[in-house]
């Protein structure tokens, strides 16, 4: 089940120019199936209107600290008790200063002393206010009281100067807190294996035959595995993603060199999942010189790559749960299926591509996901929150095999 469904986010937003972004924070949020309350400052106000949030919300937008219309006048316990998670985007110094030092003079400040759920800040304000020591000692203050900090971000501001200070991006602010919303210890201590991005096959020294996969997916696999309690090894083609922190990562190019990354280490993990875009063919021989242009057709004799999955799921100490990914552009559930029980995998992910959402270089993708006698629909959404669902159900499915 998506965690991230029916959550309650109370949404705090201060006095400036960055409140702009809230406005598609609160629509990602509710896309996803959260449940939104906006709480407005009276700054705040001056640079968005509240009916913007109200309208973005579906729920009347809080201002005062002491509101007659409340049934028991007390609106900052009311709200501070229904949210699941409180995150102030844009948080300005004076915020930060307000809840380091208990000060409670308006509704968003008193709310906060009387949480007891997540609270998340997303820092918006000159660099020279975030660089000053006061609102470095407030940073950490609230910090060491559990306070989690989304940003703040580097780069040009709206008064013209470069450096930290920056609101995070909505939609990074956005997968913070419903990624929060994972369960830790779902795979702690499992081993897995993940092979991402694609391949790349060379011609001569200049040229190589490749794909369009970015490695996004895989790459999202590996970081919510780890974020699960999992060891994670990732085996990536070249890709222009950074690693996320705490995993190994092993760089190859080739399909041959991914191959051998992958066969000389999966006895010694508990998954594989196979999300890297293999090249199924490679030249039979490199040019040593960049081949020149010739007046007639050229012809490349091509020589089939060996399967990464296959060799996986045939090992004698194989991994207890084997998962590969088929993209495809037509009949996928034909195709998927065929690859499932040919392969003999434990899983499929199946997904479309060359269609107007999702596939390889975007940043979203919906699955279609089988296994013996079973299938799940995951719906286009971030890569991110996709490569979340989709551990979830490895792990359940992996639990099931083993229980059997």
């Amino acid at each position: 089940m998506d965690k991230t469904i029916n959550q309650r986010i109370l949404l705090g937003i201060c006095g400036g120019i960055a409140a702009y972004k809230s406005a598609e924070l609160v629509r990602l949020l509710r896309k996803q199936g959260c449940e939104v309350k906006v709480v407005m400052t009276s700054s705040a106000m001056q640079f968005v209107s509240a009916l913007t949030f109200q309208a973005l919300s579906g729920n009347p937008v809080a201002t005062l600290l002491l509101n007659a219309e409340e049934e028991n006048a007390m609106g900052h316990i009311n709200l501070a008790r229904w949210a699941d998670k409180i995150i102030i985007a844009p948080a300005t110094a004076n915020i930060m200063a307000k809840f380091s030092h208990g000060l409670a003079d308006d509704l968003l400040s008193t709310i906060y002393l009387v949480a007891t759920c997540p609270v998340y800040i997303a820092p918006a304000m000159n660099q020279a206010m975030w660089n000053k020591a006061i609102t470095q000692e407030n940073f950490q203050h609230l910090k060491s009281h559990g306070v989690k900090f989304i940003g703040p971000e580097q780069g040009s501001q709206a008064c013209g100067e470069i450096g930290f200070g920056r609101m995070a991006e909505a939609k990074d602010i956005f997968l913070s807190l419903v990624q929060s919303s994972a369960e830790p210890g779902l795979l702690q201590n499992i081993n897995i294996i993940i092979s991402a991005g694609p391949t790349r096959e060379p011609l001569d020294p200049v040229r190589y035959i490749s794909n369009r996969s970015s490695g996004k997916m895989g790459y999202a696999l590996a970081e919510a595995a780890k974020n699960a309690g999992a060891n994670v090894t990732l085996i990536s083609g070249p890709v222009i993603l950074p690693v996320p922190e705490n995993i190994r990562c092993i760089k190859v190019e080739t399909a041959e060199e991914m191959h051998h990354a992958v066969i000389s280490r999966a006895d010694m993990h508990d998954i594989y999942i196979g999300a890297a875009a293999v090249a199924d063919y490679s030249p039979v021989t490199v040019s040593r010189s960049k081949i020149k242009k010739q007046h007639n057709d050229s012809f490349i004799k091509m020589q089939k790559t060996k399967d990464i999955l296959t060799d996986v799921a045939t090992l004698g100490d194989r991994p207890s749960f084997v998962v590969g990914f088929a993209a495809e552009t037509d009949d996928l559930e034909h195709y998927a299926i065929d690859k499932l029980k040919r392969k003999n995998l434990d899983m499929i992910a199946a997904n479309w591509v060359g269609k107007e959402k999702g596939g390889f270089e975007s940043d979203e993708n919906a699955l279609q996901v089988y296994w013996n006698c079973g299938k799940k629909t995951l719906k286009m959404t971030d890569k991110k929150l996709l490569a979340e669902q989709l551990i979830s159900l490895i792990a359940e499915k992996m639990d099931e095999k083993n229980t059997v």
